[in-house]
């Protein structure tokens, strides 16, 4: 699982980055000493599991949790225990007291991994495979065929994603990155944290936006160099 540290403790957050490096489990993508700074990079990087700090500067750990996707799991690490109640309050897998035991760290990151387990499973399920001309995507308790050649592009809102037909859109309960991994390479790009395009269907582009029928997409600036590298390779 990929992970972070949100603490504006210095200490606090070497103590857990220990902590974490010791468990095979997870891959440690970053540490940050404030919410602002962690959410922006969550904008450009999937986090599976955040470790998080509750009495901070700005932005506190209960308000950063209340407004991040639900796929990016929450463990919060805090000196005090008062703000345990707060915490059932925005779904925290758990709460961990500082200085934090490691056999209780432990504990809580399988039950992180556990419930990490089950919303990919869930995902799994809203998808099944076709084959190389189209796939079934689970939406409101039917399965719709979606031919890869009919989607304009793919939306990535929260815990759902829109699928974009000519005159239909089909939304299910999925990640962004993880549709991108089932659709071919050579038709279907990412533009952006939110978007992927299918190249087919691009009627214009300048240096900042992408034009596909009605439709007007943004091109990320961390992207930018990637598709236009990759659309002239497929032109």
């Amino acid at each position: 699982m990929n992970c972070i540290i949100i603490d504006d403790e210095p200490l606090a957050r070497e103590a857990i980055e220990i902590l974490v490096k010791d468990t095979s489990q997870l891959n440690l993508l970053g540490m940050f000493n404030n919410a602002l700074a962690a959410s922006k990079f969550m904008e450009e990087n999937p986090v599976d599991l955040i470790f998080l700090d509750i009495q901070m500067p700005g932005i506190t750990g209960i308000e950063f949790a209340r407004n991040i996707s639900k796929r990016s799991l929450v463990i919060f690490t805090t000196a005090y225990s008062e703000y345990a109640v707060d915490s059932y309050e925005v779904d925290a897998i758990d709460y961990l007291i500082k200085p934090i035991d490691p056999e209780r760290f432990h504990k809580a990151v399988n039950k992180a991994i556990a419930y990490h387990s089950l919303l990919l499973k869930e995902e799994k399920e809203n998808i099944e495979a076709g084959n190389t001309e189209y796939f079934f995507v689970k939406s409101e308790r039917r399965y719709f065929k979606i031919n890869y050649k009919d989607i304009l592009f793919i939306e990535g809102l929260k815990d759902y994603v829109i699928i974009q037909l000519d005159e239909q859109r089909v939304i299910t309960r999925m990640n962004l990155k993880n549709i991108f991994e089932l659709l071919p390479k050579h038709d279907f790009l990412r533009v952006n944290k939110s978007y992927i395009v299918n190249t087919k269907h691009i009627d214009s582009f300048d240096n900042n936006d992408i034009f596909i029928k009605t439709h007007e997409i943004a091109i990320g600036n961390t992207y930018r160099d990637a598709f236009f590298e990759a659309f002239m390779r497929m032109g």
